[in-house]
């Protein structure tokens, strides 16, 4: 169990380390016209906002279990990520349908099992 946590810490921050970063290097009207025809459009600075969430999740999903320093901020950048998943998808869903929803939705999945499975292998104090 803790391999496949860990496989998919990985690929989860190195997706998040992408797209987030993306979001902090282009600029905003590249990002705006690179969605589909159907994107609803954020505010630049909500745009960047969520860049940064996404990078620092990235760095919380590795740094706390690599270096055993805090390893329970695993689990709260994990939830932190299922939570800006449940937005992309909300708004995917609105502009463009089920089918391209899906993946984000997949991604949220992915953190939200990350996160449960780091809270279940997480040792209890006072238990």
């Amino acid at each position: 169990m803790t391999y496949m946590l860990w496989i998919i810490q990985v690929l989860l921050a190195l997706l998040f380390l992408f797209a987030g970063g993306t979001k902090l290097v282009l600029p905003i009207e590249v990002l705006t016209s690179m969605g589909s025809p159907n994107q609803i459009p954020l505010p630049g600075l909500l745009v960047r906002f969520i860049g940064v969430c996404e990078v620092l999740g990235a760095i919380g999903l590795i740094l706390p279990g690599l270096l055993r320093i805090r390893p329970a901020l695993t689990q709260l950048a994990a939830a932190g990520l299922v939570i800006i998943m449940i937005g992309a998808t909300a708004l995917t869903f609105a502009g463009d349908g089920f089918a391209m929803a899906l993946p984000p939705l997949v991604v949220g999945l992915l953190a939200a099992f990350v996160a449960y499975g780091r809270w279940r292998l997480a040792p209890h104090r006072g238990s």
